[in-house]
C-alpha cells in the first residue's frame, strides 16, 4: 500500500547531513496505514531491533567517542522511523558535546519515544578498544537447496500450503533468499527469514517460493514481515506462529524485525552479511 505521506521522507532526496543534533530530523511513518492491508490475528507480539554502527558524539573536553546501539521498537508502536531520517538523526550527535554516555542515551530515549508513540529500548555500547562481534545464523532448516522451478516474483500468499493429511509438528524453517524493494528508492532490500510455527506441517518448497515471491515487492522491513506473518497465519493456520527476518545494514544501519503469536525472545547474533 503506498503511502501519501512518504513523498515528504528523506529517503530519495539530496540531503545535506547536519552539523549538530536535532530531533525534528526523524521521520515517523504511521504503522495503521500499511496495517489497513492485512488480516492481523487478534493478539500478536514483536519489535523491530535495530543495530547501529555508526554512533559517535564529543566528550565535554572535544573527543570524540565511538559506539555500537541497539534500539528495540515495540511492535504496538503506533509509529516507525523511515530509516534514512534514523541515520541522519544519530550522526547529528557527532558534533555535539556531552557528559556521558548515559546523557546521550536519555536524550535518544526521550526523543525516539516521541517519534514512535511508545517507549524504545536503547543499549549503547562505547568501543574503548577494539572489539570483535560474533557472527551466528538463524536456528532452524534450511530450506533453500530445493531443487524446485520458480517462476511468481510479486507477492503470491496463494502459493502457502500445508502438506497433504498433515500431521502437527513443531519445527523452524529459515530461509536467505529473501528479497524486498524500498518503496521510495526502489533500491533492493537483502534478509534471511525464520518461520518457527507449532501447527499442520507446511509444505517447505511452497514457503520457498513464497519467500521468494516477495523478490519485487516495495514496502519496508517491518511491513514485509507483517505480511509473511499474516499470510501465513491465514494460510496455514498454525497453532503458534514466529516470523523472524535480519535484513543487511545499510547506511549503518540494520533492521531486524519479529512478529510472534505469543511471547518469544529471538537471537540478535549478526548473520555473516550484516
Amino acid at each position: 500500500m503506498h503511502d501519501p505521506a512518504l513523498v515528504k521522507a528523506p529517503l530519495g532526496r539530496e540531503t545535506s547531513y547536519p552539523d549538530g543534533y536535532d530531533a525534528s530530523l526523524l521521520f515517523p511513518i504511521e504503522r495503521a496505514t500499511n496495517r489497513a492491508a492485512l488480516t492481523i490475528p487478534g493478539t500478536w507480539y514483536g519489535a523491530d531491533v535495530w543495530n547501529a554502527y555508526e554512533v559517535s558524539w564529543l566528550t565535554p573536553k572535544g573527543k570524540p567517542v565511538v559506539a555500537l546501539a541497539r534500539f528495540t521498537f515495540p511492535h504496538d508502536s503506533p509509529r516507525l522511523v523511515e530509516s534514512k531520517s534514523f541515520k541522519l538523526y544519530l550522526n547529528s550527535f557527532s558534533e555535539e558535546r556531552f557528559a556521558s554516555t548515559d546523557a546521550v542515551s536519555k536524550i535518544m530515549k526521550a526523543d525516539l519515544a516521541q517519534a514512535a508513540g511508545a517507549s524504545v529500548g536503547i543499549e549503547l555500547c562505547v568501543i574503548s578498544h577494539q572489539t570483535a562481534q560474533e557472527y551466528g545464523s538463524l536456528e532452524g532448516i534450511y530450506i533453500d537447496d530445493a531443487d524446485i522451478e520458480i517462476s511468481t516474483y510479486e507477492p503470491a500468499p496463494g502459493l502457502l500450503q500445508c502438506l497433504p493429511s498433515a500431521t502437527v509438528i513443531s519445527e523452524t524453517l529459515v530461509s536467505n533468499l529473501l528479497k524486498s524493494n524500498c518503496p521510495v528508492t526502489g533500491q533492493p532490500d537483502w534478509g534471511s527469514v525464520q518461520v518457527r510455527y507449532i501447527g499442520p506441517q507446511i509444505d517447505r518448497n511452497a514457503l520457498l517460493r513464497y519467500v521468494v515471491s516477495l523478490r519485487r515487492h516495495t514496502e519496508f522491513h517491518e511491513h514485509c514481515v507483517e505480511k509473511m506473518y499474516c499470510d501465513i497465519w491465514q494460510a496455514c493456520k498454525p497453532q503458534s506462529l514466529l516470523v523472524y527476518a535480519r535484513y543487511t545494514r545499510r547506511g549503518g544501519l540494520d533492521i531486524n524485525p519479529w512478529r510472534s503469536s505469543a511471547p518469544a525472545s529471538v537471537c540478535h547474533a549478526r548473520t555473516a552479511r550484516q
